[in-house]
C-alpha cells in the first residue's frame, strides 16, 4: 500500500469571481450557509485540491498534477457540495488516448457556482507523473459551461461517493478519486487527512499553506492524537460532514452553543454559527457590527480582553485562542477594510440553533486544527497542529 501526500499548496490572497471585499466574503459564506440549511441542498464531504490556481477568498495556489488527458489541470479546493471531479472551466480540454467519453452529460449546481458539461473516463496522475498516484479508469466531467471558477479550470471531488448521486444522466453515482484509489489498493484507508497553515501577508507572501495527504494522517502535521467522531445523525448536518460540538467562551466557560449539530467545511471561509450564538458572542465581547465589511469589529481597549473559544467535540476541547478569532490583519486593507482594525472571523447562519446545522467550522478554523474525512468510517477528525497557538493575526 502507498499514501501520497499533496503538499505545498500555496495560497494567494486573490478573490474568487465576484468576490471584492470582506463584505463580499460575508454574504458568500451567508449564501452557503442558506444553502446548506436548505431542504433541497445535496451532497456532503470535503473536495480538496490539487494544483489549484484559484482566485478564492481561502485557498489558491498550485501544486502537483492531477491527469486525465496527460496533461496538468488547475483544480480548486471548494466546498462541500459534492464529490464530482471535473475540468474545462477556463481551458478547453483535449482528450487523448489515455481518456473517452461516456457522452453522459452532467449538471452540478454548487450554490456559489455550477457547470455543465460531458462525462469522460480515463488515468488519472495525482503527485507528479514520476511518483504520483496512479488512478485508472477514474470518472470526470468536462465542462461545456461553467460560472464563479475564474482563474481555476476545475474541481477534486474527495467526498464519499453517493454524493455524486444524480449528476450523471443514467448513473446513480460515479465512483471518486478517493473510492477508486482505495479500490485500485492504491491506498489502505479510503480518508483524506487536510491542514492549513495562517494566513500570512498580503502581496506577495502566500495566504498561507495547506496540505492534502490521501490515506492516512499525516502525523508531521499534529501536535495531539486526533480526535474521531462519527457523522451526527441530525439533518441537514448529517448529509455533510456533520459532527456535534458544543462552544463555551472564556475562564468562566459561559456556553455560546450548546450541544448540537454542525459541519466542517473547507470551503466556508468563516466560522459561522447560529443567530442566537452570535447575538451571545457578540455581546459578551462587547464587539460592534461593522457597516463597511458586515464583519464583527472590536475596538483596540477591548482587543486585550478577548478570550478564547473552545470548541468541544468527541470528549475532547479544542481552544482557539483570541489570536485565532481575529481576521489576518494583514489582509484587511486589501479586501475593503480599515488596515488596523480589529475584524473577527464569527458571523451569523441567518438562523437560530435547533436548525440541524448550528455551525459551520471554516476555513478560518482549520487553519488551526488538522482536520481528517475517513470515507469508510463515516467519521470526521480533528487534531491541534503547531499553528494551533500562532499569534499571527
Amino acid at each position: 500500500m502507498s499514501r501520497v501526500i499533496i503538499d505545498s499548496i500555496s495560497i494567494s490572497p486573490q478573490l474568487a469571481s465576484g468576490i471584492k471585499n470582506l463584505e463580499d466574503i460575508v454574504q458568500s459564506d451567508f449564501q452557503r450557509a442558506r444553502k446548506y440549511l436548505s431542504p433541497f441542498a445535496l451532497g456532503h464531504g470535503p473536495r480538496a485540491a490539487i494544483e489549484a490556481r484559484t482566485k478564492n477568498p481561502h485557498h489558491s495556489g498550485s501544486s502537483s498534477q492531477p491527469s486525465p488527458s496527460g496533461t496538468g489541470r488547475a483544480i480548486t479546493v471548494n466546498d462541500a457540495r459534492s464529490s464530482n471531479t471535473w475540468t474545462g472551466a477556463n481551458n478547453v480540454f483535449k482528450a487523448d488516448a489515455t481518456c473517452q467519453s461516456t457522452r453522459k452529460p452532467v449538471t452540478v449546481d454548487y450554490g456559489s457556482g455550477s457547470f455543465t458539461g460531458t462525462e469522460y473516463t480515463g488515468t488519472f496522475i495525482l503527485g507528479g507523473q514520476a511518483s504520483g498516484l496512479r488512478i485508472e479508469n477514474q470518472s470526470f466531467a468536462v465542462a461545456k459551461e461553467a460560472q464563479g471558477f475564474d482563474g481555476v479550470d476545475g474541481i477534486l471531488g474527495i467526498g464519499p461517493v453517493d454524493l455524486t448521486s444524480s449528476t450523471v444522466a443514467g448513473e446513480s453515482s460515479v465512483p471518486t478519486v478517493t473510492d477508486n484509489a482505495y479500490k485500485q489498493g492504491l491506498i489502505s484507508t479510503e480518508m483524506i487527512g487536510i491542514s492549513y497553515q495562517p494566513s500570512q501577508a498580503e502581496g506577495g507572501g502566500n495566504m498561507a499553506n495547506g496540505s492534502l495527504m490521501f490515506g492516512s494522517v499525516d502525523k508531521t502535521k499534529i501536535t495531539s492524537e486526533v480526535t474521531w467522531v462519527p457523522i451526527t445523525t441530525q439533518s441537514p448536518a448529517s448529509k455533510y460532514w456533520g459532527i456535534d460540538q458544543k462552544i463555551t467562551y472564556g475562564s468562566s466557560t459561559e456556553s455560546i452553543l450548546e450541544l448540537t449539530a454542525g459541519i466542517v467545511d473547507t470551503g466556508t471561509t468563516l466560522i459561522m454559527i447560529a443567530e442566537d450564538a452570535f447575538l451571545k458572542y457578540k455581546a459578551l465581547i462587547g464587539a460592534e457590527m461593522d457597516e463597511k465589511t458586515s464583519l464583527l469589529k472590536l475596538s483596540a481597549d477591548k482587543v486585550k480582553n478577548l478570550q478564547s473559544m473552545y470548541f468541544h467535540v468527541g470528549g475532547t476541547t479544542f481552544e482557539l485562542t483570541a489570536n485565532g478569532q481575529i481576521w489576518p490583519r494583514a489582509l484587511n486593507a486589501a479586501l475593503g477594510g480599515d488596515a488596523d482594525a480589529c475584524y473577527l472571523v464569527f458571523a451569523s447562519t441567518g438562523q437560530n440553533s435547533g436548525s440541524g446545522l448550528d455551525f459551520i467550522n471554516g476555513f478560518t478554523f482549520l487553519q488551526r486544527f488538522y482536520s481528517c474525512y475517513d470515507v469508510s468510517g463515516a467519521r470526521v477528525g480533528l487534531a491541534t497542529t503547531p499553528w494551533t497557538e500562532a499569534e499571527t493575526n
